[in-house]
């Protein structure tokens, strides 16, 4: 053993040191090196002992001093790793960032807001009222007395209270938004345009088309020489920007206790394109909303001049819009929160 291979072995150690990454590979190199049975620096140090006399000291000085500066750089090296180890719970700054999850609008809410943003542009005002109301202004106001018919039609869930003398309850959950037109006209004064989205509820069987609880968006527009033609301007206007130009608009005859003439309006059957199919019956066409002129004891149950005002009033469903748009064939999807379901719809 010289001099020389001391300066060797400290070279290939300082070489193997510089490579280590983990604590694993740092106790390799220490048993490589420092391990008592088959340790480089070990063997160099038993080699001392066969070495001639005169160079013994100066061999073996040369071979203590290797151990204790590797014993040195070890020792270093393990500090420099724990020092680099994240305590637990720290963050990595180093690490490239996550892109956390995006939500999605539900359906059912898209479809809310291009209607509001439609008629937003049109100069309407967006209204929302309360879902519990009293019979006068959901049924009274709207030309809807005790008796009239039209009350089976919205099958009312009602709450508590009586009407005096009549013995039925005098609180209800809103069977439509028309009821906000009412409160709206009795503290407003002529030209209105106002539109009223919002949860309304029916005494109605859950399937595949009708839900107790949906949503509606109403509409009012009362002014001075306010015409049918305005009605139908508007509403095609309005179905040709949410659905596409191209759609087809038909206007048919109908009958609604608030309106005097009423109109039921269709479009075109966006599943066959209006060539008949199963979904339009063979018609081509599909119903997507009622209209109709105001009825003048509309006006006069909130003070307005019904000889001087003239409006028209429309009712969508918001559902019935998302179904037809986006082609789902079951109401009962938009309220299952699956996400699967909800996450096909755009942002």
């Amino acid at each position: 053993m010289t001099d020389a291979d001391i300066a060797q072995l400290r070279t290939e150690f300082q070489q193997e040191l510089a490579r280590v990454a983990s604590e694993s590979d740092l106790q390799a190199i220490r048993d490589k090196y420092l391990g008592r049975k088959s340790g480089a620096v070990t063997a160099l140090m038993k080699a001392v002992s066969t070495a001639p006399a005169d160079l013994k000291p100066v061999l073996g000085k040369l071979a203590n001093e290797l151990k204790q500066e590797l014993e040195a750089l070890l020792a270093e090296k393990k500090a420099l790793l724990g020092a680099s180890k994240a305590p637990v719970g720290a963050v990595d700054i180093s690490l490239p960032g996550r892109t956390p999850p995006i939500g999605h609008q539900h359906p059912l809410t898209i479809v809310r807001e291009q209607i509001e943003g439609i008629f937003t542009r049109m100069g309407y005002q967006v209204l929302e009222g309360p879902e519990v109301e009293d019979d006068y202004h959901n049924f009274e106001a709207l030309n809807m007395p005790a008796e009239h018919p039209a009350r089976d039609m919205q099958d009312t869930l009602y709450l508590d209270g009586e009407i005096p003398g009549q013995g039925r309850p005098a609180t209800l959950l809103r069977t439509h938004t028309s009821p906000m037109q009412i409160r709206y006209m009795e503290t407003h004064q002529p030209p209105v345009r106002i539109i009223v989205p919002g949860k309304v509820y029916r005494r109605d069987d859950l399937d595949l088309t009708h839900t107790p609880m949906f949503q509606q968006v109403e509409g009012l527009v009362v002014g001075e020489r306010i015409t049918l033609a305005d009605l139908k301007g508007t509403l095609t206007t309005f179905l040709h920007e949410l659905f596409e130009n191209r759609t087809q608009v038909l206007f048919r005859p109908s009958f609604f206790p608030y309106t005097e003439p009423s109109v039921e309006v269709f479009i075109g059957c966006v599943f066959c394109g209006a060539k008949g199919c199963p979904v339009c019956k063979r018609t081509g066409w599909l119903e997507i909303l009622g209209s109709g002129m105001v009825h003048p004891r509309v006006f006069e149950a909130v003070g307005y001049d019904p000889e001087r005002y003239t409006g028209f009033a429309f009712g969508v469903g918001i559902e019935r819009v998302a179904l037809l748009k986006y082609g789902v064939d079951d109401i009962r999807l938009f309220y299952e929160n699956d996400l699967r379901f909800l996450e096909q719809f755009p942002l």
